[in-house]
């Protein structure tokens, strides 16, 4: 087969997989297709590129090709770019110094059949986090973990369960009134809690991981995003400063996870800064963002990273904030719309009306 033939048919593929998730329904097959904008921006360039340096653009249906491809690879495009490393920061660079309004955290999805637990314990005694979230653990690796964790952590939640969603939390700050809440579902739980600082200051913790879009988690994407929107309500009304941890099982370009941001009122802390993907560790072709940290205005960015390679299928991240609630006026998100808030309490409630990945 001669080249031209081979990359029409890539153009048609990328062609397809940006209109599927246009579609206005929660099936997983639809909503995997939200995941691989990075994959599709790069595949439409280089057939782009590829068909310009190797054919003369003479007839129409050249013109025709080229024109919705390139159509598609700026669709695909824009959906990326504010991660980007020149993009605008979402969230401004820390200007605070001092040690007591800094927050460092640390979340891992262990991959729960994981038994090489010590890459892990190696990973966290080098990051040395104020707070730690681990999911996807069961009562072996909580055992594993107590066993050799810093006494530093004595405040601590731990739903170990061997459904894949059992969550760890353990902080060296106070944990003020942590309870453990199942949004959607009665064997998926989210834990909040009040955290106070070195400085005395509280703010609010937030932790999820909710079912993917897949079919032998979830057939649909309702769950999910139920689960984030009741998170987005509860940040929006919140008195305190907010912070969202986990592993949404979405990436932070979709519209659903945008929707969430938007009505939450919270920031990105990736944004301007890059992708920093963290699944699938074990696939670096086919590899996208799903575990977040969303904060609200009051927090400033120190630091953001990936952890090391702890034998799961996520990387760990690892993020150090600085608490200057006397600069948020400096980047303060819009708030939402009455249109906004309508979607996200129709999803919140289970009436699905999926968001277009526009």
């Amino acid at each position: 087969m001669s080249l031209k033939p081979v990359l029409q048919v890539i153009g048609a593929v990328a062609v397809v997989l940006t209109l599927i998730p246009l579609i206005a329904m929660d099936y997983w097959w639809i909503r995997m297709f939200d995941f691989p904008h990075i994959q599709l921006t790069i595949l439409t360039m280089v057939a782009l590129i590829t068909y310009f340096m190797r054919f003369d653009i003479k007839l129409w249906q050249d013109y025709a090709f080229v024109s919705v491809l390139i159509g598609c690879f700026i669709f695909q495009y824009l959906k990326i770019h504010s991660y980007m490393p020149y993009a605008s920061e979402e969230v401004l660079a820390a200007t605070n110094e001092t040690p007591d309004l800094e927050l460092k955290l640390y979340t891992a999805n262990v991959f729960q059949k994981n038994k090489k637990t010590q890459l892990l314990m190696d990973d966290i005694k080098a990051k040395d986090p104020d707070i730690l979230l681990l999911v996807e653990t069961n009562a072996r690796w909580r055992n594993a973990i107590v066993k050799d964790l810093p006494s530093e952590y004595n405040h601590r939640v731990e739903v170990p369960l061997d459904n894949t969603y059992g969550m760890l939390l353990y902080s060296k700050l106070k944990l003020v009134a942590p309870t453990v809440h199942y949004l959607v579902d009665d064997s998926i739980p989210s834990i909040h809690s009040k955290v106070v600082l070195r400085s005395g200051d509280t703010v609010q913790l937030y932790t999820i991981h909710p079912t993917p879009p897949m079919p032998q988690h979830n057939p649909s994407s309702s769950d999910r995003d139920a689960e984030m929107m009741k998170i987005a309500n509860f940040s929006r009304e919140s008195k305190l400063a907010v912070i969202v941890l986990g592993d949404f099982n979405d990436v932070a370009w979709s519209a659903t996870t945008e929707l969430f941001q938007n009505v939450g009122e919270l920031l990105d802390v990736r944004r301007g800064r890059g992708f920093f993907n963290t699944f699938n560790a074990n696939n670096p072709i086919l590899r996208w963002p799903l575990d977040h940290v969303f904060i609200s205005s009051e927090f400033r960015l120190k630091e953001i990273q990936l952890g090391a390679d702890i034998n799961s299928d996520h990387f760990p991240t690892y993020t150090n904030l600085t608490y200057e609630p006397d600069k948020k006026a400096e980047q303060q998100p819009k708030p939402p719309s009455e249109e906004q808030l309508k979607r996200a309490k129709e999803q919140a409630n289970g009436v699905q009306k999926v968001e277009l990945d526009m």
